[in-house]
């Protein structure tokens, strides 16, 4: 399988790297990157072909993955579009459509994914969706690429891609928010910034790899924490009376809806 990258940021050279660790000759891997810097660190550290600008050379890849920015990307498809080639169409690029896609590079063969940025260490999440022009197989080399860096779940329908957005892609964001605020009182608790740093981190990522090893409702595993009239408890009923819950429902139903007015922009 040759995978043609277009756009060589750092969801790209995660991918790349999750390839290489699967033993992907780094000859079957292109990168088209117009940042002259840019491609020699991809050169450099991964040992890949690279080019200042879509060319005949792309014709040969299996997967052709669109990596760049959404205000580029229109471009960018349309000169795929002025190329023959049978490669699927492999889009990570926040809120863009495939129908929009489709249009551009004049082909169905587009499957949309949308990672979040734990993949740059592997430890991602995708939503994938088809259209009707990817066969199996170009569904399966789709699914394999993205799990390089980490976990990919395929959706029937592309406007779940909008509640993939708002929960998994953007949030990180959230948690990080969460994270600050625990560093904070930490340290005016009177932590050093080191030790605020390590105990909130760390209580995310523990919590978290707990939730994730166990069976049990993520509600029960609170409520184990939670002693009557305890620490906790105390705790709790703070975030209850400031309706903590709502107001992160809330924001992430705002970044669905800024997903989906992005989609309807390049809709057409």
């Amino acid at each position: 399988m040759k995978l043609g990258f277009i756009g060589g940021g750092n969801m790209a050279a995660a991918l790349i790297g999750g390839l290489r660790l699967r033993a992907q000759p780094d000859d079957e891997i292109l990168v088209v990157e117009r940042d002259a810097a840019r491609r020699s660190l991809l050169e450099r550290d991964f040992g890949v072909a690279t080019r200042a600008s879509v060319d005949a050379s792309i014709q040969d890849s299996t997967i052709v993955l669109l990596a760049v920015k959404p205000v580029d990307i229109q471009p960018v498809c349309e000169s795929l579009g002025r190329l023959p080639g049978r490669y699927l169409v492999l889009s990570i690029a926040a809120g863009i459509p495939s129908t929009a896609i489709a249009r551009w590079c004049g082909t169905e063969a587009v499957v949309r994914a949308m990672p979040n940025t734990p993949a740059l260490i592997g430890q991602g999440i995708t939503g994938l969706c088809a259209r009707s022009g990817a066969s199996a197989e170009q569904r399966i080399a789709a699914a394999r690429t993205m799990q390089v860096i980490g976990e990919a779940i395929w959706f029937n329908d592309e406007a779940m891609l909008d509640a993939v957005t708002a929960i998994s892609g953007s949030g990180p964001a959230y948690v990080f928010y969460f994270i600050e605020a625990l560093q904070d009182a930490a340290k005016q608790m009177g932590m050093d910034a080191q030790q605020a740093r390590h105990f909130a981190v760390q209580t995310f990522v523990g919590a978290a790899q707990l939730a994730a090893r166990s069976t049990e409702d993520i509600a029960v595993l609170r409520e184990r924490v939670t002693s009557k009239g305890g620490t906790t408890a105390a705790a709790l009923e703070k975030l209850g009376q400031a309706d903590v819950g709502a107001t992160i429902i809330a924001a992430a139903f705002a970044a669905l809806e800024r997903s989906r007015e992005l989609a309807r922009t390049y809709a057409g």
